[in-house]
This record gives structure tokens, sequence and C-alpha cells, in this order.
């Protein structure tokens, strides 16, 4: 770097004279006045106060002046820096204010509208298809009857005619509570209610019986330990038959849209005669060999039916010469799963919320 000159030279270097500081100064001010953003400014305030500026190139220059002559320099470019820097100033305030302006003006907010403070929920699939049942059944003027998941062993088993060597009464399948000698169980179905109403309620009696029931099954695609069923009793002078194929085919009819349904000869301890209930498949209506949701048989079993047991209506107290009656019983989860095409029962018990968003609407 040139050193300092002893011997008194008016001649200074060419970035120091007044004409060209002013210029400096003049484009500065130019530049700052023509600055839209803050964004903008801030690229005005490198080029012309950075280090590579003119005037900060020019201050570098005052150490090659002789002495007599940088105090008048030294001013000079002081003052102008102090310009450009105060004309800086004064157009970011300008600036901000714009822009705050301009982000009141477009980025209004009505405070008056609903906020939602917490995630949107949605009714569980079996929840929706719980209630629709329900709806279907106090449409048609039945009531809708519930009881205890803690049941008796009496009113699980004995009161609906299973024998005390049933295979249903065995550890494999039903959860007993402890101490045995209570004979308490978490009940198998949902029957228990059917005799809790026969035993409490005025005939004639007309019910259903949605609930959550208990079995010491795997946990896996297909079953659970823990499910819902939905179960129907009607006690009345002369019930027939053909009052539980009407009932069931408009309750099909409900659920599937105008699906159709059939009974297949079983056995149930407390019905008879007994039937299992088939749905016609409402994938393809019984016309597709190839159908992958009934197998090309054209039928889906649903669930099992029958007239109510001259033995389970005298033990609670239903005398079977006045009075008869139907019953049935089907699975939630698996109608939910006939409606949706859902293929894994684990998805209905885990708790994920897209899994409830994905079927909302379907179940009702």
């Amino acid at each position: 770097m040139s050193g300092p000159n002893t011997n008194f030279d008016p001649v200074q270097v060419t970035p120091l004279e007044a004409e060209q500081v002013d210029q400096f100064v003049t484009d500065a001010l130019a530049a700052i006045a023509a600055a839209g953003s803050s964004a903008e400014l801030k690229q005005v305030r490198i080029e012309h106060t950075g280090e590579r500026s003119p005037l900060a190139l020019a201050n570098r220059e005052i150490g090659a002046l002789p002495p007599q002559a940088r105090k008048d320099a030294g001013k000079r470019i002081g003052q102008a820096r102090g310009r450009v820097g105060q004309a800086l100033k004064a157009r970011e305030g300008e600036l901000a204010a714009a822009e705050l302006e301009h982000r009141l003006a477009t980025e209004t907010v009505d405070v008056t509208l609903p906020v939602e403070l917490t995630p949107r929920g949605a009714i569980h699939p079996i929840t929706g298809m719980m209630d629709l049942v329900s709806d279907i059944f106090v449409a048609m003027g039945w009531e809708i009857a519930e009881g205890p998941e803690l049941e008796s062993e009496w009113l699980n088993f004995d009161a609906l005619n299973f024998p005390p060597d049933h295979p249903a009464r065995y550890l494999q399948d039903t959860l007993f509570v402890d101490p045995p000698e209570h004979h308490l169980v978490m009940r198998t179905h949902t029957s228990p209610v059917q005799a809790r109403a026969l035993l409490t309620r005025e005939l004639p009696v007309y019910i259903a019986c949605p609930g959550k029931v208990y079995r010491a099954d795997e946990f896996d695609a297909t079953h659970l330990p823990v499910f819902h069923q939905v179960e129907g009793l009607v006690v009345d002078k002369g019930i027939s038959m053909a009052h539980l194929k009407g009932t069931l085919d408009h309750l099909a009819s409900e659920l599937f849209g105008g699906v159709t349904t059939r009974f297949r000869p079983h056995f149930f301890p407390f019905t008879e005669p007994s039937a299992e209930v088939d749905l016609q498949c409402f994938v393809c209506r019984g016309t597709d060999r190839g159908c992958r949701t009934c197998g090309g048989e054209g039928w889906i079993e649903w669930g099992g039916c029958g007239v109510v047991n001259p033995r389970v209506l005298i033990a609670c107290g239903v005398d079977p010469e006045v009075y008869s009656g139907f019953a049935f019983g089907m699975g939630i989860d698996r109608g939910v799963m006939f409606r949706n095409g859902a293929t894994d029962l684990r998805d209905m018990v885990e708790g994920d919320l897209r899994f409830s968003r994905s079927l909302e609407g379907i179940a009702r």
C-alpha cells in the first residue's frame, strides 16, 4: 500500500475529488430512491456501502494523501457516507411501512369465522353401522335393548337351552371370570339381553340388541376376541317363520340395497327350527361365476336365525302354548366388511383415524 507523502503535494487522488465524491453520493441516493422492496434495498446497501462500494474504496485512498490534505478528504468522505446511511435508513422505514400495510390489506383474517381448534374426528364405522341398524328397527316399531357385558352363566347359556356339556361352555371358546364359583362370563353373544327382556318386560316383545361380545378367538385378519353383534327377538301371538323371513329381507334390503336372503337348515340350541341366513351377493347378484366376493356361489353367509325354542320361552316364564317368536343374530363387523370391501378386521380396532375417515358416510 502507498505510504503518506512527506512533502506537500496539492494534487489529490482522483476518487477523493469533491466532484467525484458528490457523484458517488448522487448515484447512491438515486439507487436508494429506486428500490421498490426491502430485498432491492438490501442489494443497494451492498453496492453503495459495502466493502467494494465506491465510497469504501475512496476511503482507503485517504492514507495516500499528504498529512495536510487528509483532514479535508476524511471529512468529505465521512459526510458522504453519512448522507448515504441516513438515506438508507429513511428508505428502509418507508418500505417497511408500505410492506406492512400491504400485508394487512391482503392477509386479513375474519376473526368472526369459526375456527377448528382440534383435528376433526370421525364416527367409527362399527359405531355407524350399529346406529344404522338401530335406526332401521326403530323405524319398524321395535325397541333397542341393552344389557351388561359381564353376564351370568345361567343367562348366557342355561336360559338359552345350552346343555352343561355344550362345547360353547369350554374355556377355548368362553372367557370365564374369576372366581369360577361366581359363574360369571364375558358374554359370548347378545342373546342374554333377549332372555333379560322376556324376564322383565310385558309381552309382546319386539327388540333389537346391538352390542359388544367376547370370544377366546385369535387376533387375525378374520377373527377378533372382541367383536360386535346385533340380535333380534320377537315374541307375540301367531309369530311364524314367514315373519322372520320378511324381517330379514327388509333388513338386508335396507343395509345392502335390494338384496334378498335364503335359509339353510342348521342347529342352534335356542331356536327350533333353525337356519343359517345367506345374503344374495350384492356385487354380482349371483350372475358372475368369477366373483371374488361370493366365490361364484351367488350367496354370502350372514348369520343365524330360527323360531324361538319352547324351552327358552319356558325358562323365561312365557307360555309356549300362547306365544311364539323368532330370533336372529348377525355380526356387525362382518356387515361393515360387506358394505365397504374391507379385508382385515384388525383395521377396525387399531384406532387409526384415517381408517374411520376413509369409511365415513359408508356406514350411514
